[in-house]
């Protein structure tokens, strides 16, 4: 079976190296990042596209980790080149955190092509995709989910099907506005505690051994102590699904105000040039207030 990937970034390209490890045929990469694409290529031996109706071409099922809402739609509906030309027979598996509603519409393109498609949403990070141990859940057809299932299971270590398409990237949606707001809540406790001059180590171990848990707590806990916030999940990306949160309660007459100020302040780092910091770093943005309080008092 001959794969592709679109969009070979951070976890793009893992996913495609774990795959390759496994004795995977990879075809064809793309990258709106020509470098990115090209060196991935070259690595794994397949071709660098410069079109995306060429990944297609050269590929039975076709990965896509894309960025965005707007990113998914120009992809399978752009003008011209796009991946639906000529897709008679092919599967895509979108793995991007998007709206609901563009995996819906997306399914229907596909299917006016003669192609399927499948939302694989991942609930992990970098070091997963390189290792086959993502969290990933699926909605589509079950037709089109049986067929991916065999890959999918070399990516995944939990491989869920959820339902028809839209309904995985809502719970996805779910899991990262609560990771986010449990993110910011640790971020700020920590900083709180670095201020009042606590031992950071104990308090992490207090946390963990109270109310205070959390899955966040271990994984960023210690970058969080550290302030070490090397991108594996980018504050961009945390507004952005922050975002489709807040948006699926609007669609419901619902308010969210944690989910609502998690955004707020991970708008801020963006707007403060800090989008590219791990989600974790949101922690800067306490000490920097801390300092700017400082600074004001001595003057």
């Amino acid at each position: 079976m001959n794969i592709g990937f679109v969009g070979v970034g951070r976890m793009g390209a893992n996913m495609a190296r774990r795959l390759k490890d496994r004795e995977f045929h990879i075809t064809a990469v793309y990258d709106t990042n020509r470098a990115a694409a090209t060196s991935l290529a070259a690595e794994l031996g397949c071709a660098a596209a410069q079109d995306l109706s060429e990944v297609t071409a050269e590929s039975d099922v076709i990965f896509t980790v894309v960025t965005d809402d707007n990113a998914m739609r120009q992809i399978f509906g752009g003008t011209g080149d796009n991946l639906l030309v000529n897709a008679r027979g092919k599967l895509f598996v979108n793995c991007a955190t998007i709206s609901p509603q563009v995996h819906v519409d997306v399914e229907k393109l596909a299917g006016k092509a003669g192609a399927q498609t499948l939302e694989a949403c991942m609930a992990s990070s970098i070091p997963q995709a390189r290792e086959g141990k993502l969290y990933l859940m699926c909605g589509g057809k079950e037709e089109a989910f049986r067929k991916a299932e065999p890959i999918l299971k070399e990516l995944g270590s939990v491989v869920r099907f959820i339902g028809k398409s839209g309904e995985a990237a809502k719970v996805k949606a779910l899991v990262n506005m609560v990771m986010n707001i449990n993110t910011a809540g640790l971020a700020e406790g920590l900083a709180l505690a670095a201020a009042m001059g606590l031992d950071l180590e104990m308090l992490r171990m207090v946390f963990s051994q109270t109310g205070a848990a959390s899955r966040v707590l271990e994984t960023d806990g210690e970058d969080v102590q550290n302030r070490e916030h090397t991108c594996f999940f980018s504050a961009a990306h945390a507004a952005k699904d922050s975002g489709i949160a807040l948006e699926l309660g609007r669609s419901l007459g619902l308010d969210l105000p944690l989910a609502r100020a998690t955004k707020e302040q991970y708008d801020r780092m963006v707007a403060e040039g800090l989008g590219e910091l791990d989600k974790s770093g949101i922690a800067e943005l306490t000490f920097k207030d801390r300092s700017a309080s400082r600074q004001k008092a001595a003057d």
